[in-house]
């Protein structure tokens, strides 16, 4: 198993009472290939640096969690389907 963060950015029109909805809903994917979610840390509404989607904003959501590399790679997977979510960046953390 190997630690991981996740940044997720989120559609701007989602309402932010909402972000912990859909980030559990992709977490789920994690907790099921029996990884463990340690943190998850919503930043709100930012500014991007470059527009995405002629967007200039988004909600912004840190997760840590620790899962083996084929469960983390499903998740960005359906994350990179999900329409709410713009973009993703995994990084492996140094254990």
């Amino acid at each position: 198993m190997r630690k991981y963060e996740v940044m997720i950015l989120i559609d701007s029109d989602v309402d932010e009472r909402q972000v912990p909805t859909v980030v559990d809903k992709h977490l789920e994917t994690i907790t099921k290939g029996g990884g463990t979610v340690d943190n998850i840390d919503i930043w709100g509404r930012r500014r991007l640096a470059y527009d995405i989607n002629k967007k200039s904003e988004a909600l912004y959501a840190v997760v840590q969690l620790t899962a083996e590399p084929a469960v983390v790679k499903e998740m960005d997977r359906l994350m990179g389907i999900d329409e709410q979510i713009v973009r993703t960046k995994v990084l492996r953390l140094e254990d």
